[in-house]
């Protein structure tokens, strides 16, 4: 039997129909690094993570069983007539998730799973009965128990499971978390001026029913006289009374009726405590946090672990000294482990080393060498843990996977990229093919293949414009990114100001004390001016703005006392300070361009003005997709309905009623006349783009304004009825700026993180030249960033650094991009 040993060379994608693309037919290259490419919402990754991953990862998953498949999330079948040849697929994606309380650089890694290994067969053990230390030995492997040189007492050395904090390992204190969280009773009353009936216990009027006071009354303490003139006896009653019942005649707020009611007392901590117990989700804990004071676990000293867990010791070094060491110190102690054991030991403690010092390898070639095993997993940047994520990935070493990297740059240096390039390579060289979305021309160079998607976003995008090779994508006329590739063309939209008058407009002035790797600083930021944070990952820089700077500028404004690790802020004359961030808008699909922009509120009441609107009776309040009477009955106005098909994933589709319109078939008897004669339904509206609608609503002043405002932003191409919570973290930062253009910003403030996240660089010229509308109103403008063609347009850069972490925390150099590039001591200035 001949058999055909010839194996596919190639992905055929055929008439993919995802989001915005076009009936695409394209050849994806196995076995190489493939870059797709585009502007924003040119339908990149459509592509890549609507097709190519979800059909890898579907086909994989439809080859389990249906027992396995109903506990697994699984993604729905793509909008594709045919993909031929696609491996099992496995995405890393843009933004991983925030880590929970209870992980760690070490658990995130799997690096402490080698670390509690060693420690657990190869350190000294201390007798739980006398606490004398026994010599390493190898019955702990052998499964046999210890014998106590002291006292003779026979035990066994604890599991690496029994060392883990989120398991047998735990504190009981603060059960692994390392934290404890204690009522701060201070924030309970903060104006003693106040009577208790005038809601001097701030949370019984906050987390607790008002009555509260009654009660209180109730138990012997005066609740009209001023919180400071209260006895010893009464104040100990407000804070740790007991939880007695008392009978109370209860006035109603609103009328006269009064009811007999028996209430349990809550004094002030256990209102707090009882709230605490209760939140169930970010938004009830917010309502409780202010209430209280986190500090480190006085049992643990932070460190998670119980006494048992923290005992074991190699040399003087226990399993805490060991999590609190930076990577790059931990490596180099480790690899002198296997030494120091006895002889028939060595072998053992070299396999788990070994093991231990591969998986280190990659993170420390991702520049991740400061950040120690302990650092708890909710504090690394997305950057942070998305280089995680790729070191697992290339840990794996499987072969014949498709990764799909959705800007895997993100977050990174310059200096850093070259480390991510590396585990491409290693990912390919293992067997696998890769497909990375990216804007960074320097990965986009380093591909073996370029597909470009555009020409422009949404409904003008999704066809491939250009592929093959860098250098024949770079020589396409139609290509967007060739000049970029190329070099032909560089983002150059602002002109610099001379250092010499940098200050010209005034200075913020800050000086700070030590915070987390970050020495006392003393920092002048000029006032109205675009200013850039840089330096490599853990520098500093999220710490120095987001920490230190923001809120005690906030601080100041509203006249409160300094964070304590600020020392000073001179900031005369700003009074708002805020973050615009990329964190998506709301998680509510019923949120949409035109709600979050303030024009449908508009568009409600000018149909509601039209003819057939009021020989309908319907007013602006029927409009409402939330709430109107023409709202679709079947999809309650949210536009898709999503169908539990048991084993098989839950399928959301396109409601067949309204076809994903949101408005019953009743919304289509009411047109508006533009005012070039033609009509148009709302429905139809809320279709259009921003720059189509702006056409569609001349004559309505307010809305056309604000579309304008929005197209001026670079998101014209979105439609006003897009759910902004699909909005990319770009486009989500652009447009909470919506309502802040156009107006005089001398007094404001404006802190961006990383806003050049998934922008492609002909979008970075749009963002540059919003970010100089806000500079030219006024405002002063601070970016952390690392995108250099951003750098290069700065009025001024802080450069932190010069390394990460404890080799961090420093102003390397301050001043225009020129005299940073010229600075020898810093590492941005080098790519500068």
């Amino acid at each position: 039997m001949t058999r055909n040993t010839e194996l596919p060379s190639r992905i055929e994608v055929r008439g993919a129909r995802v989001h915005n693309l076009h009936d695409v037919d394209v050849d994806i290259p196995l076995g190489q690094v493939v870059g797709i490419a585009g502007v924003s919402g040119s339908g990149k990754s459509s592509l890549a993570l609507g097709v190519l991953y979800a059909e890898g990862s579907r086909r994989y998953l439809e080859a389990l069983s249906t027992y396995t498949r109903r506990r697994l999330t699984q993604a729905g079948r793509a909008s594709v007539d045919e993909v031929r040849y696609v491996p099992a697929a496995l995405a890393l994606h843009q933004r991983p998730s925030v880590p929970g309380v209870r992980s760690t650089f070490g658990t995130m890694t799997e690096l402490l799973n080698s670390v509690r290994l060693l420690f657990s067969r190869c350190a000294s053990h201390a007798c739980p009965r006398c606490g004398a230390y026994v010599p390493a030995s190898i019955n702990v492997a052998a499964g046999l128990a210890l014998t106590c040189p002291e006292c003779g007492e026979a035990f066994w050395a604890p599991s690496a499971e029994e060392l883990a904090f989120n398991s047998g390992g735990a504190c009981p204190t603060c059960a692994g978390t390392g934290i404890v969280r204690e009522v701060d009773r201070a924030e309970l009353v903060p104006d003693e001026s106040l009577t208790i009936d005038e809601g001097a216990v701030k949370p019984w009027g906050s987390l607790m029913w008002d009555l509260m006071k009654q009660v209180c009354g109730a138990m012997g303490v005066r609740t009209n006289v001023p919180f400071c003139e209260l006895t010893d006896a009464e104040r100990d009653i407000v804070f740790n009374g007991p939880a007695e019942k008392r009978h109370i005649l209860y006035k109603a707020k609103k009328g006269d009726n009064f009811a007999e009611l028996d209430f349990t007392y809550f004094n002030a901590v256990r209102t707090v405590e009882n709230a605490l117990e209760k939140a169930k989700d970010e938004k009830g804990f917010a309502r409780v946090a202010k209430y209280l004071r986190e500090g480190p676990c006085p049992d643990c000293g932070g460190t998670r672990l119980s006494a048992r867990a923290r005992a074991p010791r190699i040399g003087d070094v226990g399993l805490a000294d060991a999590a609190a060491m930076t990577l790059d110190e931990l490596v180099e102690w480790v690899a002198g482990v296997p030494a120091s054991m006895p002889p028939e030991m060595r072998e053992m403690a070299g396999n788990i080393c070994e093991s231990f010092l591969d998986s280190a390898r990659r993170l420390l070639e991702l520049g991740l060498g400061y950040l120690s095993l302990d650092r708890a997993g909710s504090t690394l940047s997305t950057g942070e843990r998305q280089r995680v994520q790729l070191a697992r990935a290339v840990r794996n070493r499987t072969t014949g996977v498709l990764y799909v990297l959705d800007e895997p740059s993100i977050g990174l240096h310059p200096a850093n990229v070259d480390g991510l390039l590396g585990v491409m390579d290693d990912l390919v060289a293992d067997g696998n093919s890769v497909v990375v979305v990216d804007h960074d021309t320097r990965v986009l160079a380093a591909c073996d293949h370029l597909v470009e998607m555009g020409p422009e976003a949404g409904e003008a995008g999704g066809r491939v414009i250009a592929q093959g090779t860098p250098g024949q994508v770079g020589a396409t006329a139609t290509s967007r990114i060739a000049p970029y590739l190329s070099g032909a063309a560089s983002v150059r939209v602002r002109p610099g100001v001379a250092a010499g008058e940098l200050f010209d407009l005034g200075r913020i002035h800050l000086e700070t004390g030590a915070l987390h790797t970050v020495r006392p600083l003393s920092v002048d930021i000029p006032r109205g001016r675009l200013v850039a944070v840089t330096g490599v990952s853990g520098s500093g820089k999220t710490t120095l703005v987001l920490e230190e700077l923001l809120p005690a500028l906030k601080a100041a404004a509203a006249g409160e006392a300094m964070p304590a690790h600020v020392r000073c802020v001179d900031a005369e004359g700003i009074a708002r300070a805020s973050l615009i961030d990329a964190t998506p808008i709301g998680a509510n699909v019923r949120s949409t361009v035109a709600t979050y922009a303030g024009v449908h509120d508009e568009l409600r009441r000018a149909f509601a003005r039209t003819e057939e609107a009021r020989v309908a009776g319907y007013r602006a309040g029927d409009f409402s997709y939330n709430t109107g009477r023409l709202r679709c009955p079947t999809c309650d106005g949210t536009g898709s309905i999503s169908l539990d098909v048991q084993f098989l994933p839950d399928v959301d589709i396109e409601c067949p009623s309204c076809r994903g319109s949101r408005y019953a078939a009743a919304a289509d008897e009411v047109h508006r006349v533009c005012k070039d004669g033609s009509e148009l339904t709302l429905p139809q509206l809320m279709a259009m783009s921003v720059d189509e609608a702006l056409d569609a609503c001349a004559g309505l002043r307010k809305v056309c304004t604000r579309l304008q405002t929005l197209s001026d932003l670079g998101l014209g191409y979105l439609t006003l009825g897009e759910p902004t919570p699909s909005l990319s973290g770009g486009e989500a930062q652009r447009l909470k700026l919506a309502s802040e253009m156009g107006r005089a910003q001398d007094d404001a403030v404006f802190v961006f993180d990383e806003p050049t996240i998934g922008l492609h660089p002909r979008d970075v010229e749009v963002l540059l030249g919003v970010l100089g509308s806000l500079v030219d109103a006024g405002a002063t403008v601070v970016v952390i960033e690392h995108d250099l063609d951003l750098i290069r347009n700065a009025d001024y850069v802080i450069d932190m650094g010069p390394g990460g972490g404890a080799a961090g925390g420093s102003v390397v150099c301050a001043g225009t991009p020129a005299q940073v590039a010229a600075c020898g001591g810093s590492v941005t200035g080098r790519y500068l």
